[in-house]
């Protein structure tokens, strides 16, 4: 089974950018993985996605703003946040099909 974890994570200035990794234990080629996060008292809530033919989504807060994409050849998926807002501060997971969730990053976005 792969495993998915998840760096990158910290703390910013409104404004910023940060890029996060979400790195797989075995070969990704054939899977789609989803960006999620969850903020303080909330939900978790989806933010980005990406198939394995390399097609996107994302949701409309972030649109714009961050840039998923993938490197099969290393195993791994980015999530580029630019123009980060103080909304963005939570903790953000990847996952896929039959995948557990991992401990996920922090990203603190203040001044």
């Amino acid at each position: 089974q792969v495993e998915l974890v998840e760096s990158g994570g910290g703390l910013v200035q409104p404004g910023g950018s940060l890029r996060l990794s979400c790195a797989a234990s075995g070969s990704i080629s054939r899977m789609f993985v989803t960006w999620y996060r969850r903020a303080p008292g909330s939900s978790r809530e989806f933010v980005a996605q990406i198939l394995a033919n390399g097609e996107v989504s994302y949701d409309g807060s972030v649109k714009g703003r961050f840039t998923i994409s993938r490197d099969n050849a290393r195993n791994t998926v980015y999530l580029q946040m630019n123009s980060l807002k103080v909304e963005d501060t939570a903790v953000y997971y990847c996952t896929s099909e039959n995948v557990p969730w991992g401990p996920g990053t922090q990203v603190t976005v203040s001044s």
